[in-house]
């Protein structure tokens, strides 16, 4: 008669080896659907890059727009300082050239505030100014 234990030990093998398989088939049809999933996307992805190059033929050639400069400017407290000295105005004038306060101008130059995005054109303008355009500006101001 067969030891009780050696039983048990086959029969617990037994039973494990089921248990594996189940999930292992479940694992494979997953894999199976995936595998199907992935192949259909290469293949819609392949048809799409062919569609891509055929109409891009059929555009017509279509020239490079030269890149745009950003415009960025950098107008600093000291900049704006060494600018109205440069004109001989006080910060009031300034101000009335640039369309602000001369309050706006003190801040700016105390470097408490800085000027709006808005603002910067007007002052970039100003920078090509000389003294007897920037006083002729303002007597008709």
């Amino acid at each position: 008669m067969p030891n009780f234990a050696t039983l048990l030990k086959s029969e617990i093998a037994r039973l494990a080896r089921k248990e594996v398989r189940t999930e292992v088939e479940s694992l494979r049809k997953a894999s199976t659907a995936y595998r199907r999933e992935i192949a259909e996307l290469k293949r819609k992805v392949s048809q799409l890059e062919r569609g891509l190059k055929v109409a891009s033929k059929a555009l017509p050639a279509v020239p490079k727009a030269a890149p745009v400069e950003s415009s960025r400017t950098r107008i600093g407290a000291a900049g704006i300082r060494t600018l109205r000295s440069k004109l001989g105005l006080s910060a009031a004038d300034f101000g009335k050239l640039a369309g602000v306060s001369g309050q706006s101008i003190y801040h700016w130059e105390q470097g408490k505030s800085v000027p709006r995005k808005s603002q910067l054109p007007k002052l970039v303008a100003l920078r090509g100014l000389g003294k007897k355009e920037a006083w002729a500006r303002l007597e008709k101001a």
